[in-house]
């Protein structure tokens, strides 16, 4: 892999720049099993961000259900 494709798609994910800069400098030095470990640790960001996330989306959709529960008995009478 070359580094101008890492550091493409590095920016297509939304790395920022710190990251990118540190994933830039162990590819330079070839130093892969650091270069591994540090992406393995921003892929664990995303997985956190993203699971907040469909936390924030599991709540959302209850309180859509609790609105059409509460809007259909309110009809129902």
């Amino acid at each position: 892999m070359e580094l101008k494709e890492m550091a493409d798609a590095l920016m297509d994910i939304g790395v920022g720049n710190v990251q990118t800069e540190t994933v830039r400098r162990l590819f330079e030095s070839g130093q892969t099993d650091e270069l591994v470990r540090h992406l393995k640790k921003c892929r664990c960001s995303l997985l956190d961000e993203m699971h907040e996330s469909q936390k924030k989306v599991d709540r959302m959709d209850y309180l859509i259900r609790r609105i059409e529960k509460d809007a259909k008995k309110s009809s129902d009478r």
